[in-house]
């Protein structure tokens, strides 16, 4: 390849962000799936249920501890108005809050 150069400092955009966060609880996604068209689950095919969200465009991975993935954010703003938006969402369907590491049971 000669007399090609790579470019030392090429311009990028962000187009994905990807980000996880914990609930603190954990989630019944049989109830969520079956309360929001906007979530599917299938357990045979894949052990979370998927949140899709329209504005901000994302789509978010929940599982039943509570851990969730968003995907598709540009900025960190999209990532929290996504994750506002899904506990509106599961909010009515946790099955139990877990202590905070750290405290006392």
């Amino acid at each position: 390849m000669a007399g090609k150069h790579i470019l030392p400092r090429p311009d990028f955009r962000v187009e994905n962000i990807v980000a996880s966060a914990d609930l603190g609880v954990d989630l019944d996604l049989y109830g969520i799936a079956k309360a929001s068209t906007d979530v599917d689950y299938e357990p045979e095919q894949f052990p979370g249920a998927i949140c899709k969200i329209h504005e901000p465009k994302t789509a978010l991975l929940l599982f039943k501890n509570g851990k969730i993935i968003c995907t598709g954010a540009k900025t960190e703003a999209e990532i929290r108005r996504a994750i506002d938006q899904l506990i509106k969402i599961v909010k009515s369907h946790v099955i139990e809050t877990r202590p905070e590491e750290g405290k006392a049971k």
